[in-house]
């Protein structure tokens, strides 16, 4: 397969992994979209490294769930 042929797999993966999403909160689904999406784009910056990929995800997954996490008040 294709560079892009393997991308193009990969994120109709994603999608349709992501239509089961319809159960989760706000919280859990945005982490799954942010690590679907950092996975996509870490494979796309290093050229299909599992590496980049991994790390894609992770940063992706982390900064998704932590930007819509419920504000605390500070006491």
């Amino acid at each position: 397969m294709t560079h892009l042929a393997t991308r193009f797999a990969c994120l109709t993966t994603a999608v349709l992994l992501a239509s089961g999403c319809a159960s989760m909160n706000e919280t859990q689904r945005n982490t799954a979209i942010g690590a679907t999406a950092g996975g996509v784009l870490g494979a796309i910056l290093t050229d299909g490294s599992a590496l980049g990929t991994v790390g894609g995800a992770a940063v992706g997954g982390v900064i998704s769930h932590e930007t819509t996490q419920p504000s605390k008040k500070k006491r």
